[in-house]
C-alpha cells in the first residue's frame, strides 16, 4: 500500500491529512528545488554560465519572498489535497486502489493522460489569469520573480495557489487514476517545474531544428514569459501555445542564442 493510500484509507481527521499532504508536498519542493539550487547556483554557476538564460542572477530577497510564498503555496496544496483525499475516501471520484482493477496499461497511461489534462488545464487558466480585471488577485506575486530561480516553482499568491491546486481533484474527477500512478504525475511536476524556473537552458541546441522541439516546452519559453509578461503560457507541451499563436516571436531565437553561446572557462 503506497502512502497516499495509507493516509486515504485511514480514520484521520480532515486537518491531520492535511498536514501529512503537507509535509510530502514540501519535501517534494525541497528536495527537487534544493537539488537545482545546488546545482545551478552553487556547484556548477560558473561552468553553467552560458547556459544562463538571463545572465545575471537574482537578488537574495528575492529568493526569500519566492521561498516564503512557496511555502505558503503548500499549506494550500495540502488542505485541497486533503479534501480531495475525504472526497475519494467517500467514493465521489474515480480514484482506485488495485492497479489489476484498470490494468498495468492504463496505470501508465493515466499518467500521460493526467500530463495532457495538466497541460491544458495549466495553459487555460494561466492565460485567464493574466487577464487585467484577474492578473492583480492571482498572478502578480508570481511574476514579482522576473528572473526566477528553482525556488520560485511554487511562489504563488493565495487565490493563484488554490487554482493550481485544482489539477488534483479535476484528475480524480474525470478519469480513473490510481494513488501511485497520481504520485508519480506529481514527481514529474514538481521535476519539470523546477526545470522550467532554474534559469538555465539545458536542451541542446539541434532540438529547436528538430520535431520534438515543436512540441516539447524549454525552460527558455518559460524563462522568457516571466521576462516578457506576455506569451508562452504552456507548461509541458508547446503545443497549445503553437495553435493558438501565443509563442513570444523571438522564442525561437532566443533558444538558438541561448544554445549557442560559447561554453564558460574555468577562469570566467
Amino acid at each position: 500500500m503506497t502512502p497516499l493510500e495509507r493516509i486515504i484509507h485511514s480514520p484521520w481527521s480532515f486537518f491531520k491529512i492535511a498536514g501529512v499532504t503537507t509535509v510530502d508536498a514540501t519535501l517534494r519542493y525541497l528536495l527537487f528545488a534544493g537539488i537545482g539550487w545546488v546545482l545551478g547556483y552553487w556547484w556548477f554557476r560558473q561552468r553553467w554560465t552560458h547556459r544562463k538564460i538571463i545572465p545575471r542572477f537574482p537578488a537574495s530577497s528575492d529568493i526569500r519572498r519566492e521561498i516564503g510564498y512557496s511555502l505558503l503555496t503548500l499549506a494550500i496544496f495540502g488542505l485541497v489535497g486533503a479534501s480531495t483525499i475525504l472526497a475519494s475516501r467517500s467514493g465521489w471520484t474515480q480514484m482506485y486502489w488495485k492497479v489489476g482493477d484498470y490494468g498495468t496499461a492504463w496505470f501508465w497511461g493515466s499518467i500521460g493522460c493526467a500530463i495532457l489534462l495538466h497541460d491544458t488545464y495549466f495553459y487555460w487558466t494561466h492565460r485567464m489569469m493574466h487577464h487585467p480585471r484577474l492578473f492583480s488577485v492571482f498572478h502578480r506575486v508570481h511574476h514579482l520573480s522576473n528572473n526566477p530561480s528553482p525556488w520560485a516553482s511554487y511562489a504563488f499568491a493565495p487565490a493563484e495557489a488554490v487554482v493550481e491546486a485544482g489539477i488534483f481533484p479535476l484528475a480524480v474527477l474525470v478519469m480513473p487514476i490510481h494513488p501511485l500512478a497520481f504520485t508519480l504525475f506529481m514527481l514529474w511536476q514538481i521535476f519539470f517545474n523546477v526545470m522550467g524556473h532554474t534559469g538555465y537552458e539545458f536542451y541542446p541546441q539541434w532540438l529547436m531544428d528538430s520535431w520534438l522541439g515543436k512540441f516539447i516546452n524549454t525552460p527558455t519559453n518559460h524563462i522568457m514569459h516571466h521576462e516578457k509578461m506576455r506569451g508562452n503560457y504552456s507548461l509541458y507541451l508547446n503545443i497549445w501555445d503553437r495553435l493558438m499563436g501565443t509563442n513570444h516571436p523571438d522564442y525561437e531565437s532566443r533558444f538558438r542564442e541561448v544554445t549557442s553561446r560559447p561554453k564558460a572557462t574555468a577562469t570566467q
